[in-house]
């Protein structure tokens, strides 16, 4: 029981460190998606969490059913043979892209909080990445048993505080010019890209546990746990709107009222889910490459590294504005994909008659 109980915490807890980055951790999603859109977004956080919930499970249990080497195999089986294919070589010049929009976001912390320069910050990354990376899955679901606990600590601190603090309800009756789809639409488009950019880290984590139970808990788990924060971060900037709006990290305000020590603790944390994110991207990237080409691992990681280090001299920003919605596009037929996949039991072999029963 104690074995299935921690399997299930890792799942979960790399689910939320790979779904939680940095664009969540800084509120600047949580913002665009649901808190703009006034009390309609405390309702279309629910509709998102039961996605995380239930489309996580299938991807993983897909996985776990064609036992899939890297997120390539999965894009197969739903885009079929030919075109899965295809939609893998593009994915993974997209997640290349992610991976160095994540990486130039560390050298940004770097530069702009602790008094390196973003070259330093880069390589520091770097270097943590690759020795880390060198353990595989293992480090993975390591780092992520140790940040994701302490982002949910400083999300409930958050939540706390927002609740002590008079006009707390005002995530309930915050209203919006906003149309009503926009705001219907906004969890879809939010679970779609970061279930498709998720993949890259739940396909080998699914294929890797056999325990079906284990991984519907882990999804149930993490999705909820996913919902938490949304709520958390959506309640907290709700008190705080319109005027939100006009910061660039919208948490690190409210992180400031806390006290200095608070607010170092939020920087560390949006490098944290940073850095989960990068290395989530480079395991699953190294998979999918070493399915074509039959490099040593560590030789993949070093080429992926380099190519994200020179891409990252472009800076953070304009890599964000540029990649982010391309991938977004692609991410909506995915979700459709995933949502209509069923899953096929495996036909039994016929029996030879020369053996006996």
């Amino acid at each position: 029981m104690w074995k299935r109980i921690i399997v299930v915490l890792q799942v979960a807890f790399t689910y939320m460190g790979t779904v939680v980055g940095a664009g969540f951790a800084t509120g600047q999603e949580i913002l665009q998606f649901f808190t703009r859109f006034g009390y309609w977004g405390s309702i279309t956080i629910t509709l998102a969490t039961f996605l995380f919930i239930w489309l996580g499970a299938k991807m993983m249990l897909i996985s776990s059913d064609i036992k899939a080497a890297s997120y390539e195999d999965l894009n197969k089986t739903l885009f079929g043979e030919r075109l899965g294919s295809w939609i893998s070589i593009f994915m993974m010049l997209i997640l290349l892209g992610v991976t160095a929009v994540m990486l130039a976001g560390a050298g940004s912390i770097f530069e702009e909080n602790w008094n390196f320069s973003y070259q330093s910050g880069l390589l520091i990354t770097i270097v943590g990445c690759f020795f880390l990376l060198r353990k595989g899955m293992n480090a993975i679901l390591a780092v992520n048993a140790i940040v994701v606990p302490m982002m949910l600590l400083f999300t409930g601190i958050v939540m706390y505080n927002t609740f002590m603090t008079p006009e707390s309800d005002r995530w309930l009756t915050l209203q919006t010019d906003h149309p009503l789809f926009a705001a219907w639409s906004a969890p879809l488009l939010y679970a779609a890209f970061n279930l498709s950019m998720s993949q890259a880290v739940l396909v080998p984590l699914g294929a890797s546990i056999q325990d079906r139970r284990a991984l519907k808990t882990g999804a149930l788990v993490g999705g909820i746990g996913i919902g938490f924060m949304l709520l958390a971060g959506h309640i907290a900037l709700s008190l705080h709107m319109p005027g939100i709006q006009q910061f660039a990290i919208p948490m690190g305000g409210i992180a400031r009222q806390l006290g200095h020590t608070a607010q170092w603790i939020y920087i560390f944390l949006i490098f944290a889910e940073i850095f989960t994110t990068l290395i989530a991207d480079i395991y699953g990237l190294t998979l999918q490459i070493r399915q074509r080409v039959k490099w040593p691992v560590s030789i993949i990681t070093i080429i992926i590294l380099i190519f994200c280090y020179l891409a990252g001299q472009i800076g953070f920003g304009p890599l964000l504005s540029t990649l982010y919605p391309i991938f977004g596009m692609i991410s909506l037929g995915w979700l459709v994909l995933i949502i209509r996949h069923r899953r096929v039991e495996p036909v039994p072999r016929p029996r030879d008659r020369n053996n006996k029963p």
